[in-house]
């Protein structure tokens, strides 16, 4: 399904979808093609990160970043790196640009702060993150959601697939609540009116389309000039797209080229759909949320998301890192 346009895939691979060990070996085959291993430094901890050559009163007074919001700033100032092997040896590196990964899908689950008396202590139920349901593996996840009431925060790809599978085991009479604090586009396939998207988006063409940083003067023009395309091509698949989403008033505010570049994007499970017109997932939208003895407290009223004969082992969902980090409750 995907590929870099300059290294195709071994002629072994013929799945539309391969598994882990094969995009783990064809991005290694790649990074050994085009050198990106000597970039890399593997075993290595950054310990410390300054930057230097601006003073901290003007660092401290300005609005946006640099003073323009720009990534790379007026170029008076640069960041400096220091690096720490496995043995405790230092290296120092002097960038123009640093760009933080600190991993999604770290281990660490990201849970909001809640007010006093709000957080998930409050909940006579079970509260857990997606990170453990999915080490939970199928069958004993199958267990502990059957016949249990089920509010799952979230509508990223996590949160679809697990309150999916609650809704397809416990159907009508125990539906699945999803709190939603922003809508995104979620899409079944690539494909809007029969014509694949991805060829407009995941290319080494789409790069021209959009500004980015320390891209220079032929560059900028380009994606300037494109811009009439990029907003025909973002509209021709939210024409197809939002058909189904206008149902539950679920089309997002930004726009589907937006959400593409900025991961704010979902794939729908089978029957997601289906599964909302037949009352099986429920949707109720919030800004923020908290926790109660009984359940879920919502933003905008009153209203709580009951557990009605609650039992120590019903439970509530709280799902991807990303999401729970959106909510940011602090009180």
């Amino acid at each position: 399904m995907y590929r870099y346009s300059d290294f195709p895939w071994p002629d072994s691979v013929t799945e539309m979808f391969p598994n882990q060990r094969q995009v783990a070996d064809y991005l290694h085959a790649y990074a050994r093609r085009f050198d990106v291993l000597d970039c890399v430094r593997l075993g290595h901890r950054v310990t410390g990160m300054e930057y230097v050559g601006v003073a901290e009163e003007e660092v401290a007074a300005w609005d946006e970043w640099a003073g323009c919001g720009e990534a790379f700033g007026s170029g008076d100032g640069e960041w400096r790196l220091t690096v720490a092997d496995a043995e405790g040896h230092i290296e120092v590196h002097t960038v123009d640009f640093v760009i933080l990964c600190t991993g999604r899908f770290s281990n660490c689950p990201n849970i909001p702060k809640f007010p006093p008396g709000r957080g998930p202590e409050a909940f006579d139920g079970k509260v857990i993150h997606s990170m453990d349901y999915s080490k939970m593996g199928s069958e004993k996840a199958k267990e502990m959601i059957k016949d249990k009431c089920v509010t799952v925060v979230g509508y990223g790809n996590s949160a679809l697939d697990i309150a999916n599978e609650c809704a397809n085991i416990n159907g009508t009479e125990k539906p699945c609540t999803m709190v939603v604090r922003t809508k995104q586009w979620i899409i079944p396939n690539f494909y809007a009116w029969g014509i694949n998207i991805s060829n407009f988006y995941l290319t080494r063409f789409a790069e021209l389309l959009i500004h980015k940083p320390g891209e220079g003067f032929l560059l900028s023009i380009l994606a300037t000039v494109l811009t009439p395309l990029r907003l025909m091509i973002s509209k021709f698949a939210e024409s197809y797209y939002s058909i189904p989403m206008k149902k539950h008033g679920m089309v997002p505010d930004h726009s589907f080229f937006e959400g593409m570049v900025g991961c704010m994007l979902s794939t729908t499970p089978k029957d997601h759909y289906k599964n909302l017109e037949e009352g099986i997932i429920v949707i109720k939208k919030s800004k923020t949320f908290g926790f109660c003895k009984e359940g879920v407290l919502v933003e905008g009223s009153a209203y709580i998301l009951r557990f009605h004969n609650l039992r120590s082992s019903d439970i509530l969902t709280t799902m991807r890192m990303s999401t729970l980090r959106n909510y940011g409750l602090s009180g």
